[in-house]
């Protein structure tokens, strides 16, 4: 099981930029998987950046090139750098962690954070 808290949504304007922090409850290195989704009003959840452990991380074309994952091993925190926002990345972001329980995966997801880009 894992506790995931996000922090760093805010209000921006186009072209901006906002850090996103997600920290987990356990060390991030017995996390499966680890990622971004976010969801616009009236749109389906979708896939910003998720990482596999071990592995680099993938990009949804739409952020790619303008948005970066990173990690705090020692504060088992993972940051969401997002530069040149588009009013199209207005949505909440969610943090997401997958671990393996039994014969498949099971998602916990943090709170949400609200970030909204101005054009």
């Amino acid at each position: 099981q894992v506790q995931l808290v996000e922090s760093g949504g805010g209000l921006v304007q186009a072209g901006g930029s906002l850090r996103l922090s997600c920290a987990a409850s356990r060390s991030i290195f017995s996390i499966n998987v680890m990622g971004w989704y976010r969801q616009a009003p009236g749109k389906q959840r979708e896939l910003v950046a998720a990482v596999v452990s071990g592995s680099s991380t993938n990009y949804a074309d739409s952020v790619k090139g303008r948005f970066t994952n990173s990690r705090d091993d020692a504060k088992n925190t993972v940051y969401l750098q997002m530069n040149s926002l588009e009013p199209e990345d207005t949505a909440v972001y969610y943090c997401n962690a997958s671990l393996f329980v039994g014969l498949g995966l099971k998602d916990y997801w943090g709170q949400g954070t609200q970030v909204t880009v101005s054009s």
